[in-house]
């Protein structure tokens, strides 16, 4: 306790932590302190994408932070570059910007959707169309951006020019398509807001409508990204093609990065000092992203996490008594429940089980991709026998 007292004494009181300090990890499983173990189907909130241990991406981001640590955007340099090709390629796209955070390549993407229109129809077309229960990052613009009242407090005057519709509601999409929308912004599947995956035909009527009146599409996938979904991206389950794609989290597992991705069309939108992030294009993060494409972007693995998705799904179903739901992709689930998913989550802490909440009665489990099937088994026996007590 006397670490937790030093913490609590020292921080300010963002966060609502659980009552133990973690030191180490091994593949998907973490220690604390006292040497107590504890199967992680967190993965830091799906940033761990490669668990912990991996050989390569230590030594990796051993030898890049031994050669250059960091080094200012008015340089190049060889890792970031590196990593350009290979997301760019990968994803389809035309050009990236590397920024450090999801929140921060949500506020690229943002500012990019509104130079692309004020470029070409003029100031007045800048709204953007965001969902209900969507989640888009903690700062002022990007709390505005999320569709969810209880975010819109205290931190006044929040941006201006976001709508928000209900999401799998065609209607209410149209409904609030007027001549000032610019772009419209959409999780393939919303993790904060309960993991409630989109659905294919609702995509691709949006997408459409979106076609024909020029309005930018961005996906936000900085939590279903990287192969969270058994896709690259979470969009891929629907065979969209959207204009921007923002990325982060499981991006270099574990070390602080985030990116924007454009197609062709928005390419050149922006100029020199149109935007920048002083830690964008980090040398170390991207060579800790360079590990974790190269591990991902095979359809082997990609089969092994929906493959991965499905076993949680069927023991659940199979051994979970007092389930409501189980919904999500890969190895991105979310398990709606009859009780209170805070109290679920200590207790299945104590019994050596990591999970997390999306909501008062929803569990969501975000494990390292790398996770195995004992692991995964043995993880949710503890968590149906806490579910079901």
């Amino acid at each position: 306790m006397e670490l937790i007292n030093k913490a609590n004494k020292y921080f300010m009181e963002t966060y609502a932590q659980l009552p133990v300090v973690l030191v180490k990890g091994n593949g998907s499983t973490v220690y604390d302190t006292k040497g107590n173990s504890y199967i992680d189907f967190t993965s830091g909130v799906g940033v761990n994408s490669l668990g912990y241990g991996d050989t390569e991406w230590i030594k990796a981001v051993e030898e890049q932070s031994k050669s250059l640590s960091h080094i200012s955007n008015i340089f190049y340099n060889l890792p970031s570059i590196q990593l350009a090709e290979k997301l760019v390629d990968n994803a389809c796209m035309s050009r990236v910007f590397f920024s450090n955070s999801g929140a921060e390549a949500n506020e690229g993407a943002i500012k990019l959707a509104r130079k692309y229109s004020f470029d070409k129809y003029g100031k007045d077309r800048s709204s953007i169309i965001t969902l209900k229960q969507s989640f888009h990052g903690r700062t002022v613009t990007t709390l505005s951006a999320t569709g969810q009242e209880k975010y819109h407090n205290y931190f006044f005057p929040f941006t201006d020019g976001f709508k928000y519709v209900t999401a799998n509601a065609y209607d209410d999409f149209i409904n609030n398509l007027d001549s000032g929308v610019c772009a419209v912004m959409m999780e393939a599947i919303q993790g904060e807001g309960g993991v409630i995956p989109l659905e294919a035909d609702y995509v691709k009527k949006v997408v459409a409508k979106c076609r024909e009146n020029d309005i930018v599409v961005i996906f936000d996938e900085i939590q279903c990204g990287i192969g969270r979904t058994g896709l690259l991206f979470g969009y891929n389950h629907f065979d969209a093609e959207p204009d921007i794609v923002t990325i982060a989290k499981g991006l270099a597992s574990g070390l602080p990065i985030g990116a924007v991705l454009c197609n062709e069309k928005l390419s050149k939108v922006f100029k020199p000092g149109d935007h920048g992030s002083t830690f964008g294009a980090n040398p170390v993060a991207s060579a800790g992203a360079l590990v974790v494409l190269d591990k991902v972007c095979n359809k082997a693995f990609m089969d092994s996490v929906i493959t991965k998705g499905d076993i949680i799904k069927g023991f659940l179903k199979n051994k979970c008594n007092t389930i409501l739901e189980v919904r999500g992709k890969g190895l991105m689930i979310g398990i709606q429940i009859q009780g209170n998913a805070a109290k679920i989550q200590k207790e299945a802490l104590s019994n050596g089980l990591l999970v997390l909440t999306a909501g008062p009665d929803v569990i969501r489990l975000l494990p390292p991709l790398i996770i195995n099937e004992g692991e995964l088994v043995k993880g949710l026996e503890i968590l149906c026998q806490v579910i079901d007590k």
